[in-house]
C-alpha cells in the first residue's frame, strides 16, 4: 500500500491564530482530509502538527510521503532531530559544544518522531503557491481553520473528490516554477534581514546593517526575510542550526 500525505500550516501573526491541514491518499483511491486550529500558535507549529497528524492517519504498513512547503520541518525530522535526541533536545554552540539553550517546540519534535516510528516515511519539499493541487487545497484548509471560517472536510473514495486530479504532479514544472518563485524573491523588497553570528541571532531593517555584522565573519549567516512570517521562520531555522 502507498500513501501520499500532503501538509501546510497557517498563523495570523507569529504567533496568532493559527490552523493546519493536510489531505491523506491511502493507495490513490480513499482520502481524508483533515485539519484544526489553534487561539495563540507560530506558522511552524502549526506545519508540524499538519505532519504528525496526517501521518497518525496513515496505515503502519504504507510506503508513506509526506510533501510539504516547510524546508523547517524537513531539515528537522531528516537532520536535526539526531543531533537533538543525541544531546537530551538542547541546542550546543558549534565551537564551544556549550548548552545554548532549548529546542523550540520539541513538544510537537517528540509527537512527529513518534508518528513516524515503525513506518516507511519519505519527505519532500513543494513549493509552496504555485499551483500544486495537494498543497493549495492544504493552505486553504489551514488558512480556513485560521480565519475562523467554517469548511467542510471530505472523506471518501478519490473518484468522488472535488480534485480528483490531487495525485498529478509534473515536478519539472514544480522544479520551473520553483526557480522563478527564487527570482521573484530575489527582487522583492525586504521585509527585514536576519543574521547568525556565533549563534546569536539579530535582525536587521536594511542589508547595509546587516553586511556590517556578517563582512568577514567566518560561518556567519544571513538571509533577506519578505514578511514577518518569513522572518520568523528563518528565524527557527537558525536557531535549530
Amino acid at each position: 500500500m502507498k500513501t501520499t500525505i500532503f501538509t501546510d500550516g497557517s498563523s495570523r501573526g507569529n504567533p496568532g491564530r493559527g490552523g493546519w491541514g493536510a489531505v491523506v491518499i491511502e493507495n490513490g483511491v480513499q482520502v481524508i482530509e483533515l485539519g484544526g486550529h489553534e487561539k495563540m500558535t507560530t506558522n511552524n507549529r502549526m506545519e508540524l502538527t499538519a505532519c504528525f497528524q496526517g501521518l497518525s492517519h496513515a496505515s503502519d504498513d504504507s510506503e508513506i510521503t509526506v510533501l510539504t512547503d516547510s524546508s523547517y520541518v524537513i531539515n528537522g525530522i531528516t537532520k536535526w532531530i539526531h543531533g537533538w535526541k543525541k544531546n537530551d533536545w538542547k541546542k550546543l554552540d558549534h565551537k564551544t559544544r556549550a548548552v545554548v539553550g532549548e529546542v523550540l517546540n520539541r513538544d510537537l519534535w517528540e509527537k512527529l518522531d513518534e508518528a513516524r516510528s515503525d513506518k516507511k516515511v519519505s519527505w519532500k519539499y513543494v513549493g509552496g503557491h504555485i499551483g500544486i493541487v495537494g498543497n493549495e487545497r492544504c493552505d486553504h484548509i489551514a488558512t480556513d481553520f485560521a480565519d475562523g471560517n467554517e469548511i467542510k472536510l471530505y472523506k471518501g473514495p478519490l473518484s468522488g473528490y472535488d480534485l480528483p486530479n490531487i495525485l498529478d504532479i509534473s515536478f519539472d514544472n514544480v522544479k520551473a516554477s520553483s526557480k522563478k518563485s527564487e527570482s521573484s524573491r530575489s527582487r522583492a523588497k525586504a521585509y527585514s534581514y536576519v543574521s547568525s553570528v556565533d549563534g546569536v541571532i539579530e535582525t536587521h531593517h536594511t542589508w547595509g546593517e546587516c553586511e556590517q555584522r556578517v563582512k568577514g565573519t567566518r560561518g556567519a549567516r544571513y538571509k533577506k526575510s519578505l514578511n514577518i512570517a518569513d522572518e520568523a521562520g528563518i528565524i527557527a531555522e537558525f536557531e535549530a542550526l
